[in-house]
């Protein structure tokens, strides 16, 4: 058989993308609902708005342990 294509195409930089369970996974994806993602720009603005959301919700946590001397 001839190899009929082009020495200019170099087909060994091209990336094949598998489909099925055995494609790889890029990390997790999570999907905004529309009214949400027009609020987000970008990733990193998601996860910046999601990083205070936890540091703000574990301030406000009652603590499992009262402070000593308060009785």
């Amino acid at each position: 058989m001839e190899d009929e294509l082009r020495p200019e195409y170099d087909l060994s930089t091209l990336r094949v993308r598998k489909l099925g369970p055995g494609r790889k996974r890029f990390g997790d994806v999570v999907r905004l609902e529309p009214d949400v993602a027009e609020a987000f720009p970008d990733a990193d603005s998601v996860n910046e708005a999601l990083r205070f959301l936890i540091r703000v919700t574990k301030e406000n946590q009652p603590s499992l342990h009262p402070p000593k001397g308060d009785a």
